[in-house]
């Protein structure tokens, strides 16, 4: 079944942009002249919602995305390249064989860079 997640956001083109390049996902549509932009890996399963909002963030987010990648250091690089920010740099948690860097994109939403343990795979996570 799909679903959906809507982000506020001051500029959804450019947090478009940002989350496309940082997922390898382009915008599937923009309407009401740009006061949305939604995107998905695929047709199927989440999709993400950008959506125009006059205020800009204030507070910690309720929810965050996790995106799991294969190289925290290379990851990490990305993301600061894209215009993201490493809200605790230097700082890498760790719990078991799990690890994660908290993240922000260029407006302060909050998401971590996930990394799984040697020998799990994406779908099992």
């Amino acid at each position: 079944m799909p679903a959906y997640i809507v982000l506020d956001s001051q500029d959804p083109e450019r947090l478009a942009k940002f989350y496309g390049e940082l997922q390898g996902v382009e915008t599937l549509l923009s309407y009401d002249e740009g006061r949305y932009h939604a995107m998905a890996p695929n047709r199927e399963g989440l999709m993400i919602v950008l959506q125009r909002v006059p205020e800009p963030k204030t507070g910690k987010n309720r929810a965050h995305f996790d995106v799991v990648v294969d190289d925290l250091e290379a990851e990490t690089d990305r993301v600061l390249a894209l215009g993201g920010t490493w809200i605790e740099p230097g700082k890498t948690h760790e719990l078991e064989t799990f690890s994660w860097r908290c993240m922000a994109d260029p407006e302060g939403n909050e998401f971590c860079l996930y990394l799984l343990p040697p020998g799990m795979t994406n779908d099992a996570a």
